[in-house]
């Protein structure tokens, strides 16, 4: 299959504790399809704030999914790397809003990504393909992960990509 980067231009976090729904346009998710795996392989983020920042940022899968996903708004995207790429018939959904909200697992984090939005950078990059990041389907536990902040420090805008696969 063919890799994919999904991200988002500018976005302030939004802190919130695990199991509680996320705020619209606060976090970026991932959510699989039906019958297939979807392999991260690179995540990003850089900051824009103004002042000090600290960003207590988690990727963890969610133990309640969205429904009813909005469509990627300005300065968002959902691209293949290669222009050549096909199109899936049951894609993969990118989003950062919906009509019912996602909730981070509180027993399924999976990177603490902490860092100063006031000009910092994280990036994390799996090894090989053993250590990459998977969602499998389209129903909880295993079919969303999200990039979202966790309570604590004061988070400021950010910019951030995922690089993905569908298998």
């Amino acid at each position: 299959m063919a890799k994919r980067a999904f991200k988002v231009a500018s976005f302030t976090p939004v802190a919130v504790a695990d199991t509680t729904n996320f705020t619209d346009n606060g976090y970026m998710a991932l959510q699989g399809a039906s019958g297939q795996r979807v392999g991260i392989s690179e995540i990003f983020m850089g900051g824009q704030a103004g002042a000090s920042s600290p960003c207590n940022m988690v990727v963890a899968r969610d133990s309640t999914i969205g429904v009813t996903l909005t469509a990627l708004g300005t300065g968002a995207s959902d691209a293949p790397l290669d222009p050549a790429t096909a199109a899936l018939a049951l894609p993969t959904q990118t989003f950062t809003a919906s009509t019912t909200k996602p909730q981070r697992s509180a027993t399924a984090g999976l990177l603490a990504l902490a860092f100063n939005a006031f000009g910092g950078i994280v990036r994390w990059v799996a090894y090989d393909q053993s250590e990459q990041l998977w969602t499998l389907n389209n129903v909880a536990p295993t079919a969303e992960i999200s990039i979202s902040a966790f309570t604590g420090g004061s988070p400021g805008a950010i910019g951030a990509h995922m690089i993905y696969e569908t298998l």
